[in-house]
């Protein structure tokens, strides 16, 4: 929590407004403070103010982790306050997704409340900010408005009774719209109240709008919180933004907002992201005024940590290779007992079938060896985890054209043989499944940048890769399957409709996480039937899956 308070720690104690700067202090701060004391009683209260049109991001996550850590870490307390402003880009999907995903991240919300409780309230201040002779109602159009040393309005002076009247008529809805317009008598870009709040916080861009902010509060005479901002978090090779989001959407780019390739949280959880490892990132990333772009590496090392100590292990073939043991003796058929977790076995285990029929990762067998080379080949044997025996090619069977389909082999026991230089994974009596490789959306770094993608984002984009291969025998089936070349790939999504798992991941369920060994970490996407299980990969086992 210390990492994340960061530029936190210079805060002011409740109650202690008037002593941060640029805090306006007027003839009525202290009796309002005052005031402010008695409700709160001294209570850190902080609030985290969504726009209910679109889906939270990475970004979100910091505002998130900030705003209720802050509040959880001094005492306090956090307000879900949903600023639902703008009805006609607003969806019930979006305030129960934002709920969600605030509960999901680890924090409840004191309570939740909408900026829309309290229309009649700010229309009432409204109208007296113009009694008060601080606001008016204004024609120009915004265009007008652009730039700096834009001139006084011409409507600026107009009586007070005369906006009254007008005020009236735009509740009404008498104007078109942009027609007439509520301004301050001052510059002004926003300004909201946030009834005894002690801690605004927003980020950068809100920075320019304080003295509004505080202009606003002191006009009409009520408690002001003090703002403080902090710098966005914004991540590499990807968009957050709500717009071109709903154009990859609509261009069919992606499937919807939680298409794993994005980085909305709602992605994030479904590509198999713990929340622990979210709020470590943002942890790590910290809060200060300056605003920060991450390379994705660094929230995939923060995924990797939790997972290697929260996922059970599995086996799993991507690229499926058929092996027949030809000697297997008759009491070696059995199932095998194989820990959950290898460092910690006191954590669980599961079993695993093993028989005279197993099958490999293509990947896992070379016809000629080449330097460096330590897995199965002609020439040289390979262990089987967890099975206790070691194997050696005794023949190659072909398609017919020409392509290596099946290996017959021998095996011994490994205590009776050479220690072998490697030892594979494998599954024996599988289930089919399908898993999902998920890269980068993007090819560069910036995709908004001009300068790097001169033809737009939308020119940007990676392909996604699905192509057959020739079908291969599981238990007496012909099963279509797909060649997929390596870990690696220049396709931001890669599907394997005929994966094998092993039958410890049977009873997964949405969302459950597993390391498959030697292959990475992978969570079960809600695309899952009874008949069939698809993952995700969340991540590969190292940062550079060429080192796997």
């Amino acid at each position: 929590m210390e990492q994340l308070r960061g530029e936190a720690l210079k805060f002011h104690k409740p109650g202690e407004n008037y002593k941060t700067e640029g805090y306006v202090v007027t003839p009525n701060t202290m009796d309002l403070l005052k005031k402010h004391l008695e409700v709160t009683g001294g209570q850190v209260r902080s609030r985290f103010p969504p726009e209910p049109n679109g889906i939270l991001h990475i970004g979100h996550a910091k505002a998130i982790n900030f705003n209720f850590g802050f509040a959880k870490a001094n005492g306090g307390i956090c307000f879900l306050r949903y600023d639902d402003t703008n009805p006609e880009k607003e969806e019930e999907k979006y305030f129960t997704a934002i709920r969600d995903m605030v509960q999901w991240l680890g924090y409840e919300p004191y309570e939740v409340t909408h900026a829309s409780d309290n229309f009649q309230r700010l229309y009432d201040l409204a109208v007296d900010l113009i009694r008060r002779g601080h606001a008016y109602v204004c024609h120009q159009r915004g265009e007008e408005l652009k730039g700096h040393n834009v001139p006084p309005s011409p409507w600026r002076d107009r009586p007070v009774q005369e906006s009254l009247v007008l005020f009236e008529r735009m509740r009404k809805g008498l104007f078109a719209e942009g027609e007439a317009t509520l301004r301050m008598k001052m510059v002004m870009e926003d300004g909201k109240m946030d009834p005894n709040i002690t801690h605004s916080l927003c980020t950068k861009e809100f920075q320019a709008r304080r003295s509004s902010y505080y202009w606003l509060c002191n006009a009409l005479d009520v408690y002001c919180p003090v703002q403080w901002e902090y710098g966005r978090l914004n991540l590499t090779y990807t968009v957050v933004s709500k717009r071109k989001i709903i154009k990859l959407v609509e261009t069919g780019v992606v499937r919807d907002w939680d298409d794993p390739r994005l980085f909305t949280l709602t992605a994030l959880r479904r590509r198999g992201f713990p929340p622990q490892a979210i709020n470590n990132f943002c942890a790590r990333v910290g809060v200060t005024v300056a605003q920060s772009t991450m390379e994705p590496h660094l929230l995939e090392a923060c995924v990797r940590e939790v997972l290697n100590d929260s996922a059970p292990r599995a086996m799993a073939i991507l690229e499926p290779l058929k092996v027949t043991i030809i000697d297997l003796p008759a009491g070696a058929r059995r199932e095998l007992r194989v820990a959950d977790f290898p460092a910690n076995e006191a954590k669980g285990s599961h079993t695993v079938p093993f028989s005279n029929t197993i099958f490999i990762e293509q990947s896992d067998f070379r016809e000629v060896m080449e330097k460096g080379y330590k897995r199965l080949t002609p020439d040289q044997p390979v262990g089987l985890r967890y099975a206790g025996f070691v194997i050696s090619v005794k023949n190659i069977i072909r398609d017919e054209s020409g392509r290596v389909c099946a290996l017959q082999v021998s095996c011994a026991s490994s205590d009776s043989v050479e220690k072998p230089k490697a030892f594979i994974h494998w599954v024996s009596e599988p289930l089919r499944c399908e898993v999902r490789l998920y890269e980068r959306l993007f090819v560069h770094k910036n995709p908004e940048d001009p300068a790097e993608v001169p033809a737009g984002f939308l020119s940007d984009v990676n392909p996604t890769w699905t192509s057959t291969r020739p079908v291969v025998p599981v238990q007496g089936r012909l099963i279509s399957g797909l060649w997929v070349q390596g870990q690696q790939s220049d396709n931001s999504l890669t599907v394997i409709e005929s994966a094998l798992v092993d039958r410890s991941v049977a009873a997964a369920r949405v969302f459950d996480k597993f390391q498959f060994e030697r292959v990475g970490y992978f969570s079960v996407d809600p695309d899952s039937t009874a008949q069939k299980l698809v993952f995700n990969r969340t991540v590969t086992l190292k940062e550079d899956p060429g080192k796997i």
